[in-house]
This record gives structure tokens, sequence and C-alpha cells, in this order.
């Protein structure tokens, strides 16, 4: 009998041995698929911050393909996702060059921690030039610019709605970007209405709607957002989504790499 508790305990100990590394090492990185859904919403994250930190309607960005996606869950801090992928022009489609990036979703209820760093296909020059000629466009208007369904039901964009427009993709970026969860992603829609603000300084501003598709529940999301802008500043918005339970959010362009300098003002209303 005792022959056989001794060799029992240590079958136990055996059995301890092997299994306490596995529960103390922390966990590997994996690789996923380039083409999965995981890595897709992670780099999308990656240009909603982007566009909008860059605040510059000329170099929007949209999600090319994803070369390749680290998963790293680090303890006590959230999923980090280390990101390769290419990128299109948001307007014409055409190459506007790759993306290294990372993604952290804190564990915390808080905004996805980007950062970022991408190659160009336009010089500084050509981007300074593209948004001040949109900016002129803007300014030069007689009468407050009004707007709806933009673009329409068969993807159509008035060629004097294509600057609101490209300031409206920029805006919701940075709303897209807050929204978003390891889970639950966002692209825009539409802008369903728009209406320009006369300042008497040389800002520009606009009180839109926009629907944004949430991804993978394939819901609407309806939000009214007041941006403000001036080539060469960062961007100001301001917003409130019908599926929210609080008050309006405030955000402007921080520095590269960075998810600080949002501020949160609670029990607002436009």
């Amino acid at each position: 009998m005792q022959g056989l508790t001794a060799a029992f305990l240590l079958l136990l100990l055996r059995l301890n041995a092997l299994l306490l590394p596995a529960v103390a090492a922390p966990a590997a990185e994996r690789e996923l698929n380039p083409g999965g859904r995981l890595a897709a919403g992670a780099a999308r994250v990656a240009l909603h911050y982007l566009n909008f930190q860059t605040a510059s309607p000329g170099t929007l960005r949209a999600l090319g393909q994803v070369r390749k996606a680290t998963l790293k869950s680090i303890p006590d801090s959230g999923h980090k996702y280390y990101l390769q992928f290419t990128t299109e022009d948001y307007k014409s489609g055409e190459n506007a060059g790759s993306c290294l990036a990372t993604v952290l979703y804190p564990k915390t209820k808080s905004l996805p921690v980007v950062s970022i760093k991408c190659t160009h296909t336009k010089g500084q020059k050509q981007i300074k030039e593209e948004d001040n000629r949109l900016y002129q466009k803007i300014r030069h208007q007689t009468k407050p610019i009004i707007g709806n369904n933009i673009p329409d039901s068969y993807g159509n964009i008035e060629p004097a709605l294509e600057p609101v427009w490209a300031l409206a993709v920029a805006g919701s970026s940075y709303i897209m970007w807050e929204k978003s969860t390891e889970n639950l992603g966002y692209s825009m829609a539409q802008v369903k209405s728009v209406k320009q603000w006369l300042r008497k300084d040389d800002f520009i501003e606009f009180d839109y709607t926009v629907l944004l598709h949430e991804i993978p529940t394939q819901e609407i999301i309806s939000c009214h957002m007041r941006l403000t802008w001036l080539p060469g500043h960062p961007l100001k918005v301001k917003y409130f989504c019908a599926s929210d339970n609080q008050g309006l959010e405030d955000g402007s362009a921080m520095e590269s790499g960075s998810a600080a300098g949002i501020l949160h003002e609670k029990g607002a209303n436009f």
C-alpha cells in the first residue's frame, strides 16, 4: 500500500511540474489570418486614428490589404495587434502607401491605443496644396453650404459637395476610432445632412448627420457631428450618436502614436 501511495504522489509531482510552467508563462504572440475579420478590424481602427489625427482631407486613406497580423495578449493591459498593411486613396482607390501599426484594445473601457507610421505617395507640398484648394472652395461660397444624402443612392457625389464629404470622413474617423472595440468596427456609410455655419474668423464649421455602418452587426448608427477645421490646425469634432446614452463627446487631433488629449464633456447639447 505504501508503494502505491508513493507512486501516486510521484505522479502528482510530475504532473505539477508539467502544468506549472504553462500557467506561469505569459501568453505568446500568435499569427493571425491577414484576411480575417480581427486583423482587418484592427487595421481600420489604425486608419481611423490616422485620418482624424492628420486632419487633412487631401490624404484620407482606406484599407487596402493586410499583409501580416500578430496578436499578443498582455496581462493586465489587453490585446495588442501588430500589423502591416497597404492603403488606398479614399477617393480614387489608388495606392496610397503602406503602414506599420500597433493597436491595443485595453481591458478597461477606453479608446484603442494606436501607434502608426506610413509611407506616402504624395509629397507634403502636394498635400498642402490639395487641402488649401479644398479650403478655398468652401470659403468662397456666397451662401452657406447645405446638402443631403452624400453620396446619393447611386453612389454619386456632386463635385461641389466633395470637400464637404471629405471633411465628414475625416471627422467621422474620430467617432469610429472612439467607438471601435475588438469585436465591433465602423465605416462611414453616408452624410445624411450637412449645414455650414458662417464664421467671422478663418475657420470653417459644419453640422453633420452621418450614418455609420457597424460591423459585424450590420446596424446603421446615426450621429450628429459638429466639425471645425482650418488647414494646418487640429480637427475639432463634437458629436452625439443616437445609440449613445452619454452626452457630447469632444475631440481634437493630438500627437501621433498617442491616445492622450481626448476630452469628454458630459451633458452638453448642440
